[in-house]
């Protein structure tokens, strides 16, 4: 993918005065995906993150680079030395906007507002409930048949 790009100032604040941002987002990609990411490390420069490692599937990386990006302060993630196997699915990349909510996406993207599932499922690492979604954000829209 190579850098992949977030809005700044969106997201969830996670980083405090005289922390160390690349410890910080490490501490969270280690907490959610334990082991389905090996050999992680994380830089932060410039507003930049950028990920090393290796991922179990192309689908943990996805999701490990919208929760890197969707964190306030970073404006781009870097991907290109962290790997995965070849995706399994075909995905789209989606910014939340003002009045959004997980059923509006649906019906547009899969024309079935009760499809809003199959969004939150693809993204439940990224949210935490799917009332809750911000402005800015970056989603992960799977295809579905």
């Amino acid at each position: 993918m190579g850098i992949f790009d977030f809005i700044k100032d969106a997201g969830a604040s996670i980083f405090g005065e005289g922390r160390d941002e690349a410890k910080e987002i490490t501490n969270l990609l280690s907490s959610t995906f334990g082991d389905q990411i090996s050999d992680l490390k994380v830089e932060f420069k410039d507003d930049i993150v950028t990920l090393y490692g290796s991922c179990d599937t192309q689908a943990t990386k996805e999701k490990a680079v919208l929760i890197a990006g969707n964190v306030k302060g970073v404006a781009g993630v870097n991907d290109v030395y962290f790997s995965a196997p070849p995706a399994e699915e075909e995905v789209e990349y989606y910014v939340v906007q003002p009045g959004d909510s997980l059923s509006k996406i649906a019906k547009t993207y899969y024309g079935n507002a009760m499809k809003y599932p199959e969004i939150f499922e693809a993204n439940k690492e990224v949210i935490k409930d799917p009332d809750l979604i911000y402005p800015g954000q970056k989603l992960r829209i799977p295809k579905i048949g």
